[in-house]
């Protein structure tokens, strides 16, 4: 017979940095998980991936065991790496911060299409791109499906 299920947990955890402090260990503790038994299996899980924003669902049974899924980097994140900027720009209409290029938008939407609803890499790059443009980035280059 499978688990019950009592609630989800969404938190942003660095890769292979978990730790009892905020914002793990009250956003566990007070479900009343074991906050280092999760902070042990994050780390080793995560420990490739040092330093890096992940989110991780946890999935909450009502005997208190857990289960958690780590997902792909946010693609702002990885905007913000691949442009090698410090962040966004507060004005992302008329100031802009800097730029990537479309194999760079393609490269992050290949490494988060299992994280987005997105049918195609077409759309999924669209969707970076977007993102993109909202943190004041410009997207260098004509769109590869433009040419066809």
């Amino acid at each position: 017979m499978a688990k019950e299920i009592e609630g989800f947990i969404k938190l942003q955890v660095k890769g292979g940095q978990a730790n009892p402090a905020p914002p793990v260990g009250p956003a566990l503790g007070s479900k009343g998980v074991n906050i280092m038994e999760f902070c042990k299996r994050f780390n080793a899980k995560t420990q490739d991936q040092p330093g890096k924003l992940l989110p991780v669902v946890i999935t909450l049974f009502k005997d208190k065991s857990f289960d958690f899924v780590v997902k792909t980097p946010p693609a702002a994140v990885q905007l913000i790496e691949a442009a090698k900027i410090k962040g966004g720009s507060p004005e992302p209409n008329r100031k802009k911060v800097g730029s990537v290029t479309w194999a760079q938008v393609e490269a992050i939407a290949k490494d988060k299409m299992t994280d987005l609803n997105a049918f195609t890499l077409e759309s999924a790059m669209k969707m970076v791109a977007g993102t993109a443009r909202s943190m004041g980035l410009t997207v260098s280059g004509d769109a590869p499906w433009a040419n066809a």
